[in-house]
């Protein structure tokens, strides 16, 4: 049981020792607790881009990426990576704007709307996430095909020996099992981060509810 939790209690006793609470003062209390969830929302997703981005420097040496980064591929991988960066960013201002929104909020009713927005904000969050990592891994796995010559030689081989389908099937469902584990650690992660908060941030929302009644 928190603060919160503690002080409603008191507040609707008849016979306590402390000052009962008004409806302003709870207000007040789940403002404040709803401002600093959505606050590190906003520092939780920057240190999240912040970590990708430290990982993408470190692997920018290694024998895969300088093999990868001899497909001259610019015209296909800047355009995705410039849009993918838009998009963060985009995300980022709007977690900040929804930060200083609910932070200057002085109406439950309206307090109850940017709690929606903000929780619409974080799913669409997630959601662009898990499509950018799809679609940037179908894009890398079609320049191999395309432009990675060991690649091309495996494809010519299964070819000549008439294994062509299970050739690309075996690509295909080891492509996709990636994908999952991929996908089924991130979603693991936003579960235990973002889902945290937007559950404690759905809780404010009730208590909203409770006091507009």
């Amino acid at each position: 049981m928190d603060e919160l939790d503690l002080l409603k209690k008191d507040w609707k006793k008849d016979d306590n020792n402390f000052p009962k609470l008004s409806y302003n003062e709870i207000y007040k209390m789940i403002l404040k607790k709803s401002s600093s969830i959505v606050k590190w929302i906003f520092i939780i997703s920057l240190l999240e881009f912040a970590f990708w981005t430290f990982i993408s420097f470190f692997l920018k040496d290694t024998e895969s990426m300088k093999r990868f980064n001899q497909y001259d591929a610019d015209a296909v991988l800047i355009p995705l990576m410039i849009a993918g960066y838009i998009i963060l960013g985009y995300f980022f201002y709007l977690f900040f704007k929804n930060y200083k929104t609910i932070s200057v909020t002085d109406n439950a009713k309206i307090l109850m709307e940017n709690i929606l927005k903000t929780r619409k904000t974080v799913k669409q969050y997630v959601a662009f996430n898990l499509i950018y990592l799809v679609i940037s891994t179908i894009v890398v796995l079609f320049l191999e095909f395309d432009r990675d010559q060991q690649v091309i030689d495996q494809v010519n081989q299964a070819a000549a020996n008439g294994e062509a389908f299970k050739f690309y099937t075996g690509i295909i469902i080891a492509t996709v099992l990636l994908l999952a584990a991929a996908i089924g650690l991130l979603l693991f992660f936003y579960w235990l981060v973002y889902g945290i908060l937007l559950k404690r941030l759905n809780k404010n929302y009730k208590e909203l509810k409770k006091l507009e009644v």
